[in-house]
């Protein structure tokens, strides 16, 4: 066999690989997501900061970089922006003289209802001719296999 078809058949393979296809989707919904949300003057980033406040409102800004897997200091430039555009607000955390909590304002929560309903529509596209049951094998696979990698890694999920 030729040098040049070993490695057509290597990219192959590489394109059919479970970690190739679980980052080439979540890269699709991003950018279908991305596509949808755009006109709503938020970057990725900064939503991304928003739906996680959204499920721990008042966290410490390291605990929320931590949920982010970003700088610390990358995050403080997100929530200045956000603070500036009225989508957040920090206060002063009553246990630790040293750290903020960041809250989300009414503006962000009525933001966050319409990336919800686009995050409905990328996910209903995504899931095109999957039956419910194959969606909830497929969710328990990977739940199983982000259980298995969070035991070697022991990340903060």
């Amino acid at each position: 066999m030729a040098k040049a078809d070993t490695i057509k058949e290597q990219s192959i393979d590489l394109n059919n690989s479970l970690g190739f296809v679980i980052h080439d989707v979540a890269r699709l919904m991003r950018w279908n997501f991305d596509r949808k949300s755009q006109d709503l003057g938020l970057t990725r980033s900064q939503w991304s900061v928003l739906a996680s406040l959204k499920r721990c409102d008042g966290a410490q800004q390291k605990t929320l970089a931590s949920l982010l897997d970003i700088a610390p200091i990358s995050l403080a430039r997100h929530i200045d922006r956000l603070q500036q555009d009225g989508w957040v607000t920090r206060q002063d955390d009553p246990d630790d003289r040293r750290a903020k909590r960041v809250f989300l304002t009414d503006k962000a929560h009525d933001i966050l209802a319409e990336l919800q309903t686009l995050g409905q529509q990328v996910r209903a596209e995504a899931l095109a001719g999957i039956t419910s049951a194959e969606e909830q094998q497929l969710l328990q696979l990977l739940l199983r296999m982000r259980g298995n990698l969070a035991l070697s890694a022991n990340p903060v999920i």
